[in-house]
């Protein structure tokens, strides 16, 4: 009975929650690229990237703080500033500085070849992992449609051709950072190094972001646009993609990669104004299907690493080191395990003792009797508490 229980309240408790999580997520970092445009028109592109990772730095590093989690950074500091530079600095500056000659649809679609980027990372990182059979036709078809972009859609215009490079040379940094993870960073709690890496971030971009500040206070639109990038966008999709992962797993998790393109196409091309032709579509599908393929249908290896930092390490109650943390379904399950070990050991003593007629307390009698019920309650109570506390911690 308490299993059953226990299994109906996963489903409909969990898994909306994980829908939930998995919508806001689609469309947080769907967006980024729509806010982008907007206030690229206003600020510099170093200026806009370091309000985004100043306002993500102040949101997130007093939550690390309190979870504990910048504990073992202090000797991995080179790790940390490498991973900065490649996964925050970089992309974060050359996304806006590519779309002040490319729309934001094209940008969108150019960052879904991520995973592509990936493969052809792991070439010469993985060697273990170089695309073979499936994998290297996905990583061709995918490739063809950055080929399909650039030299149908954007050809014989240099500018909007350097806007796509700056975007593309922004997938490298995403997919550079997920090796630096697994190689130094993946046994640490996610929050240390993403918040350590964005207050880096800042420090680096604050003397160019002061050069290019600015002349005249923005208008409300671009001021919106900014803190919607560093509020929404990554402070709170970060921690809403860490929270995905540890609800519905890092393949799931990583199928957002393959609907952010679609939310940001559709706000391109209905507030802004964008279009977009038969060969950008064609380069998004071959783009997507490529990424699939190159990644065999699951997520690379390195960039699951960066992803399972939430399902690997969490801080205990009392701040006393570090202690694996199991899913909340995983946990639920062992609770019931014991709970019916607990059962039969209950009622192994009650047939074995013949001896005298059993003394049983009302708090007993209670037990034996609602024992079901009383271990599916206390199952769904351990499952909201272990939802409620898990670990926040990556987007575009």
């Amino acid at each position: 009975m308490a299993r059953t229980v226990a299994a109906l309240v996963y489903y409909w408790v969990m898994r909306p929650r994980a829908w939930a999580a998995f919508a806001a997520v689609s469309v947080i970092w769907g967006v980024p690229y729509f806010f982008i445009k907007i206030a690229v028109a206003e600020v510099s592109p170093l200026f806009l990237a370091w309000v985004r990772v100043a306002i993500g730095a102040a949101i997130l590093l007093p939550l690390a703080w309190r979870a504990g989690a910048l504990r073992g950074l202090a000797g991995r500091w080179r790790a940390v500033i490498a991973f900065a530079l490649v996964e925050i600095t970089g992309p974060f500056v050359l996304i806006p500085l590519g779309e002040r000659w490319v729309s934001s649809s094209l940008a969108a679609i150019l960052i879904a070849a991520v995973p592509l980027t990936v493969a052809l990372l792991a070439i010469r990182f993985a060697p273990s992992e170089r695309p073979g059979g499936t994998r290297l036709v996905g990583l061709l078809i995918g490739l063809a449609g950055v080929v399909a972009l650039l030299g149908i859609d954007v050809a014989g215009r240099p500018l909007e051709l350097l806007g796509a490079a700056c975007i593309l040379g922004a997938t490298l940094g995403y997919a550079g950072g997920p090796i630096i993870v697994k190689a130094r960073l993946a046994d640490l709690h996610p929050l240390g190094p993403v918040s350590v890496g964005l207050v880096a971030s800042s420090v680096v971009l604050l003397p160019a972001a002061l050069l290019g500040a600015p002349a005249r206070v923005p208008s409300g639109a671009a001021v919106l646009a900014l803190l919607a990038l560093g509020v929404v966008c990554t402070a709170a999709g970060l921690a809403l993609f860490f929270y995905l992962v540890a609800e519905a797993g890092p393949s799931k998790a990583t199928v957002i990669t393959y609907v952010n393109p679609a939310v940001a196409v559709a706000l391109g091309v209905a507030v802004l104004g964008e279009r977009i032709g038969a060969v950008a579509v064609a380069g998004l599908l071959l783009i997507l299907a490529g990424s699939w393929l190159s990644t065999g249908g699951r997520v690379p290896p390195g960039f699951a690493a960066g992803l399972t930092w939430p399902l690997r390490r969490a801080p205990r109650a009392r701040g006393r080191g570090w202690s694996r943390q199991p899913p909340p379904a995983m946990a639920a399950r062992r609770r019931l395990r014991r709970a019916a070990t607990t059962r039969t050991t209950t009622s192994t003593t009650a047939t074995t003792s013949r001896t005298s007629p059993p003394i049983v307390s009302s708090g007993s009698r209670a037990t034996k009797v609602n024992s079901p019920l009383v271990a599916a309650l206390s199952s769904l109570a351990m499952v909201a508490a272990s939802i409620c506390s898990m670990p926040a911690g990556r987007g575009p």
